[in-house]
């Protein structure tokens, strides 16, 4: 989740200049990001406990991230919309077209989100096989979106993306969230779709919008009745 660094401090009762220190010094598991700081509930309170510290969640973070209700690859998708004929040669000229024709963000936001995603691709691949890959930065986004977002980016030519499996991807499925919690959610979900290798091949047809959105939505149904 993602608290500012009075309500770190809070959790601790320590003096923000003293949580401030040990994050630059890396004492505590926390991860500065934007103008907040990323925080994992569970390990904070390990850490706690190891040094015999006081901790105690503040009641707003609580209701906060109670109140962040993950939504569903559908709703995530037609934001993002999806993207046909992208051109490009190697992994960093086809993300370079496709951040440029995303919808929702800024020219600005845009920029940085294709040095953020270069930099996690130069980390490891996001090809996941089949064709398929899903960049994403390694940190969420959450100074610029309300909502998760994910563009289907289907690409004019296949290109070498350092794939799990050596194939050249066809597809990419650009994955931006708010949260650690919400990009785990449809990271998830989305990954049962392309379980299924008859999605695959549907994906290789460079479906329509209407088509695609509607073999998503049945997917969907049947995630649902999974966890009823």
């Amino acid at each position: 989740m993602k608290m500012t660094i009075h309500e770190v401090a809070q959790c601790l009762n320590l003096h923000v200049s003293t949580i401030e220190r040990w994050i630059r010094q890396g004492r505590i598991p926390i991860q500065k990001t934007g103008n907040g700081y990323l925080v994992n509930e569970s390990a904070l309170k390990k850490w706690a406990k190891m040094y015999r510290l006081p901790f105690s969640m503040p009641e707003k973070v609580k209701s906060r991230e109670y109140e962040e209700k993950p939504e569903n690859l559908l709703s995530a998708m037609n934001r993002g919309g999806v993207l046909h004929d992208l051109k490009g040669d190697d992994m960093e000229t086809a993300l370079k077209s496709a951040v440029e024709h995303m919808p929702v963000l800024s020219k600005t936001s845009k920029k940085e989100l294709y040095r953020l995603l270069l930099e996690r691709e130069h980390l490891t691949s996001t090809g996941i096989g089949k064709g398929v890959a899903i960049p994403h930065p390694r940190d969420p986004l959450s100074d610029t979106l309300k909502s998760p977002i994910i563009s289907t980016c289907f690409l004019e030519k296949p290109i070498d993306f350092g794939a799990v499996d050596d194939r050249p991807v066809f597809v990419m499925f650009i994955l931006l969230s708010q949260s650690i919690k919400i990009h785990l959610h449809l990271l998830s979900r989305f990954s049962f779709c392309v379980r299924d290798n008859s999605f695959v091949e549907f994906l290789k047809t460079s479906p329509d919008d209407a088509s695609f959105f509607a073999k998503i939505a049945d997917f969907e149904k049947q995630l649902d009745r999974a966890d009823t």
